[in-house]
């Protein structure tokens, strides 16, 4: 689909999404796949708040992390020390195990900050990509 941060699109494995691509890919088939297409269509739309897909947590640290940043409400964010306390882990792991997530905007790292800055993120633009995703849930003012 082709989104206003670019092409993008999703793949999933026995039922589950398993990636978000920061490209086109084939044309989505699958039953879940258009849903997933058509949940991120609403949600750069701005009428929906809150995917209801069935999502690939990883196991063991990277799901820790994973289900942590999806339990960040729409438009709140999050630091990486926020995290680090709450799975009890450093927060240099936290930012690697954000960068490393295969689901971003669907598993939310966007709302993840730095202490000082906004951190990474994977999308093409970096960081300009994480403010447009920011501001369009409503989260911009926790920026200043």
């Amino acid at each position: 689909m082709q989104s206003p941060l670019g092409p993008i699109s999703v793949t999933e494995s026995g039922g589950v999404i398993t990636a978000l691509h920061w490209q086109a890919g084939p044309v989505a088939e699958s039953p879940l796949l258009i849903e997933a297409l058509a949940q991120l269509g609403a949600y750069f739309e701005g009428r929906l708040t809150q995917f209801d897909l069935p999502l690939d947590f990883g196991v063991g640290f990277s799901e820790k992390v994973r289900r942590a940043m999806a339990a960040i409400p729409y438009g709140q964010t999050r630091q990486y020390g926020d995290l680090a306390r709450e799975i009890g882990a450093p927060a240099q792991a936290i930012g690697q195990a954000c960068g490393a997530n295969p689901i971003p905007v669907l598993i939310p790292c966007h709302r993840i900050l730095a202490a000082k800055g906004l951190g990474g993120f994977s999308a093409k633009g970096g960081v300009e990509s994480k403010v447009f995703l920011l501001r369009l849930e409503g989260a911009a003012s926790l920026l200043i």
